[in-house]
């Protein structure tokens, strides 16, 4: 297949190799192709049943001759499916794109400021081409636009401020970011977020110093999370640092040093060093647990989420034990707290542990538990849209990983009803993906997945 074929430059393309999938890269080059299952079959020696198995990612496509094999009928660069190095050239490049950055993260114990510096040096140029990404079909909803947020970042761009800077306007700035993550308005805040950091930083500079730096701090926190909603992994990791650095530098307190570190977790996650994510998450919540200066409910509740974060990490890689363990950990601190919360911007309570116990479930391959999960939470009682939302997608994860299509495309109906801007994700996409091949089945899937940008 060419190598200018429009599927490299596909949003389910770039998806699949954001995360590595080697069975959804498989999937797509093969429709491309407009190659059948058992017609690769029989070029690779594996029954189209098996084929299929692997790349809805059912079962593991780890053979080496397999996945030579496959490299070589569907011209799929040998790197792509970890076989070999990147080639020299245009091409591998923009294919390798969505990777920068996995290699060095911002915020590693010995880091520096010149380390920071040349890093930023090299993620600006190549983070362009991820950071705009492939022109979108005009039936999809576009991608929230991070430029604004990577010239600041990247480039130290400073936008106009929007106000005068004031311990009260940056308070409404960092309380209208919070409202607008949990409302899923990933556009408005993606495009107002730079001027509200420069108002903060604008504001440290008059001699506000420690309001001003949690501030930043919170804002840039906010901004990680926008980052990891929406698959920009290495401005999460960016993003993430500053948020920390700032708290720290500044002087913030314990709860704003606390979420930074969780987001910093997440960052340490999303590029695959599970390991360095959970114990950033969990010395965090330790830390925090012996703090008494702030106020207790607020502490309960970002300990619960620190230690909810590291559960769900562990489960990611595998670890049973510690995700079951960690989860544990967040119940009994939820107990303590008694109800949920939602403290600066994000919530902790009983029903947020159900819910990430319905995706360490997930994770760990045990639908019908995550299921079982989901039956114990009202989703209409969760405080916030994402919340919401969420639930939906993780139950329509859990439903696609049990096999039932129909149950899976109800619970992203679901979800796009409850926050149209959250169905933008990359799992939503993986998903509607899947379900196209179930089209005479399910009405409008195709439309769906039009939406989401499947078809783009």
């Amino acid at each position: 297949m060419d190598r200018n074929h429009p599927i490299w430059h596909s949003t389910a393309m770039r998806d699949a190799l954001a995360r590595r999938d080697p069975g959804a890269i498989v999937r797509l080059a093969r429709r491309a192709a407009d190659i059948t299952l058992a017609g690769l079959g029989g070029q690779v020696g594996y029954t189209a049943a098996s084929l299929s198995r692997m790349e809805r990612g059912k079962q593991p496509m780890r053979d080496l001759v397999l996945l030579q094999r496959l490299a070589a009928c569907l011209d799929i660069p040998p790197h792509l499916l970890g076989l070999a190095p990147p080639r020299e050239g245009a091409a591998s490049e923009r294919l390798d794109a969505t990777r920068v950055g996995t290699q060095t993260l911002i915020g590693e114990e010995g880091d520096d400021p010149v380390r920071r510096r040349e890093l930023l040096a090299t993620l600006s140029g190549a983070t362009a081409g991820a950071l705009v990404g492939p022109p979108t079909a005009a039936h999809a909803s576009p991608q929230p636009s991070l430029s604004g947020l990577a010239d600041l970042l990247l480039h130290r761009q400073i936008p106009g401020l929007a106000a005068d800077p004031s311990p009260t306007t940056v308070t409404a700035a960092v309380d209208a970011s919070r409202r607008d993550f949990g409302a899923c308005r990933y556009d408005a805040l993606a495009r107002a977020l730079p001027a509200r950091i420069a108002l903060a930083q604008a504001l440290c500079a008059q001699g506000h110093t420690e309001p001003a730096a949690t501030a930043v701090a919170e804002l840039y926190t906010t901004a990680a999370r926008l980052c990891i909603k929406l698959g920009e992994d290495t401005l999460a990791a960016v993003t993430a640092d500053r948020a920390l650095t700032a708290a720290l530098d500044g002087g913030a307190d314990a709860l704003t040093v606390a979420e930074a570190h969780r987001m910093v977790s997440s960052a340490w996650r999303r590029h695959g060093h599970h390991a360095r994510a959970t114990d950033v998450a969990v010395t965090a919540a330790q830390h925090l647990a012996a703090d008494r200066s702030t106020d207790a409910t607020e502490r309960l509740s970002v300990q619960g989420n620190l230690y909810a974060t590291a559960a769900y990490t562990a489960a990611k890689q595998g670890d049973r034990h510690t995700a079951h363990s960690l989860i544990a950990e967040a119940e009994d601190t939820a107990g303590r707290l008694g109800h949920d919360a939602l403290l600066r911007g994000t919530v902790f309570g009983p029903s947020q542990v159900l819910l990430h116990q319905v995706s360490i479930s997930h994770l760990l391959g045990d639908a019908g538990q995550a299921i079982e999960h989901a039956r114990r939470i009202d989703p209409a009682a969760l405080p916030t849209t994402e919340r919401q939302a969420r639930y939906w997608i993780d139950v329509a994860r859990a439903f696609d990983q049990w096999d039932k299509p129909d149950r899976c495309y109800r619970a992203l109906l679901a979800a796009e009803r409850a926050a149209p801007q959250e169905v933008r994700r990359g799992s939503v996409r993986t998903m509607a993906d899947g379900l196209l091949r179930h089209d005479r089945t399910l009405p409008g899937v195709r439309a769906f997945a039009g939406r989401v940008g499947v078809l783009a």
